[in-house]
């Protein structure tokens, strides 16, 4: 029988869009429409067109009804939840006046390093942002449009971050969420609105900004006809205000609100994000320390190099992504594209500890290796940032949550369930972005609590890993080179 009420969780990420056709009692996911987007760039540049987001999110929707065989008149609500960061400049029509710069744009580190001295350094910005900005951010993305391309920054009539700029396609009204805002570093967390000072410094108007919903579940408006004639969907639909990636995910795992809070979630994607829904509000220099969807915080750590980087070694070296073994003396630290966590954006790959039996697997598997450390050293951090101690045993009893790509991944699991000797679990479902923006499109559509909705959704229950004993012998290998690195690199 056929779902009396469906809702629409739209993931538009880096590389495509999803849209997640799902059962708004049960969380059942009916279907899932994709569609890919296109990225462009070298040397640092990273840029995508957003009317191509759009043109993909009409796609993914009309996919998703294909397949689902939903009637579109049983669709309620719609969100969006878009990878973080991103700037979109538009003009008075609402038109890009240039390809958005992408959150692994790292043309932008020398603005972000001249933007932390400006207002005293690191602890200035944590205490009111949360977060120190770096080339991924989208103040220092604005200053390097302002220092670069001096035109399109004063023609600017309007600044939205990817998800922003979607759902206002959708509903006609500039409006964001405290989630995806909190990763500007123009939106304050100490005081929960856009901080003027920090406009000041950067040369932006408010004005050009969208307003701040309560949270990511809050009904901003309804979809306009226009965009219900583009997606087939019955205008007048609920339009919820949606938030960053992350903070759907964390969403979509029933963390937050009245759901778990401080049990930390490892994601293994492009990129490598440890993080934890808390009430603690995160003030570290090493971490981003956001705000939630559901009116919290989730203190975040991001690496560039993950599935991606491993990837591409296991290429260079010939091999499949599973040939790998445990690296012994090598040490691979694969950071291909600068890194985030630690902010190394000049950095590029290490390799040392090489001997005449060192194999091509052992290789693969120091790569596997250094990509893990490097997002595990930035899980404690963000345990510290929950008021946590890693050490604790109680702490490290709770389960890691392995999403992304890199948890279907049978090298990827063992090598994290070695290297950290936490129990692991790993959700069924693999749209869990999407699903937590579905639970926030179900949360605007009847009033209820985002995270409570999905809870009842149990898209976070999984296969449980035990612990294995931890390898403290490549954890000490691989530190030890991660901190020559970063003392070469920062020097």
């Amino acid at each position: 029988m056929p779902p009396s009420t469906v809702v629409i969780g739209v993931d538009s990420s880096t590389q495509s869009t999803k849209a997640a056709f799902v059962d708004a009692a049960t969380g059942r996911l009916l279907a899932v429409g994709r569609a890919p987007h296109e990225v462009t760039g070298e040397a640092g540049a990273r840029e995508s067109d957003p009317q191509v987001w759009w043109q993909a999110l009409g796609e993914a929707v009309a996919a998703g009804l294909r397949e689902s065989g939903v009637r579109a008149s049983a669709v309620t609500g719609i969100a969006v939840a878009g990878q973080q960061h991103g700037l979109v400049v538009l003009d008075g029509a609402g038109r890009p006046l240039r390809p958005a710069l992408l959150w692994n744009d790292t043309r932008s580190a020398p603005q972000a390093a001249a933007l932390t001295a400006a207002l005293g350094g690191p602890a200035a910005w944590t205490a009111r942002t949360g977060s120190v900005p770096v080339a991924s951010m989208t103040a220092a993305k604005w200053q390097w449009l302002r220092e670069n391309e001096p035109y399109a920054a004063e023609s600017a009539a309007a600044v939205r971050l990817p998800h922003d700029f979607l759902t206002e396609r959708l509903a006609g009204v500039a409006a964001t969420d405290p989630g995806d805002a909190s990763g500007t570093c123009w939106y304050s967390t100490a005081t929960g609105a856009y901080d003027a000072e920090l406009l000041g410094l950067v040369g932006l108007d408010e004005k050009l900004l969208p307003t701040v919903a309560p949270t990511g579940a809050t009904r901003i408006g309804s979809l306009t006809r226009a965009a219900a004639e583009r997606l087939g969907l019955p205008a007048g639909i609920a339009v919820a205000a949606g938030t960053g990636d992350n903070m759907a995910a964390a969403v979509g795992l029933g963390l937050g609100g009245a759901g778990l809070l401080d049990h930390p979630v490892l994601s293994l994607g492009t990129s490598g994000t440890v993080f934890a829904a808390t009430r603690t509000r995160p003030a570290s220099p090493a971490l981003a320390g956001f705000a939630a969807a559901d009116g919290g915080y989730l203190p975040l750590a991001c690496t560039l190099n993950c599935t991606l980087a491993v990837d591409k070694v296991a290429a260079l070296l010939g091999l499949n992504r599973d040939d790998a073994v445990p690296g012994g003396e090598a040490v691979l630290l694969p950071y291909l594209d600068g890194e985030r966590t630690p902010d190394l954006p000049a950095a590029s790959g290490l390799l040392t500890g090489l001997r005449h039996d060192t194999t091509p697997q052992q290789l693969l598997g120091a790569a596997y290796e250094g990509a893990a450390v490097t997002v595990l050293r930035a899980l404690d951090e963000v345990l510290r940032a929950c008021g946590l101690d890693p050490a604790d045993s109680e702490v490290a009893s709770r389960p890691l949550r392995l999403i992304g790509g890199g948890a279907r991944g049978r090298t990827w699991v063992e090598t994290v369930r070695r290297l950290s000797g936490r129990p692991l679990l790993i959700p069924e479902t693999t749209e869990l972005v999407a699903l937590g923006a579905a639970a926030l499109a179900a949360g605007a559509a009847s009033g209820q609590d985002a995270v409570t909705v999905a809870t009842g959704w149990h898209a976070g229950s999984g296969t449980e890993l035990p612990p294995l004993n931890r390898d403290w012998a490549t954890w000490a290998r691989v530190t030890s080179a991660l901190d020559d690195l970063t003392g070469r690199f920062s020097a």
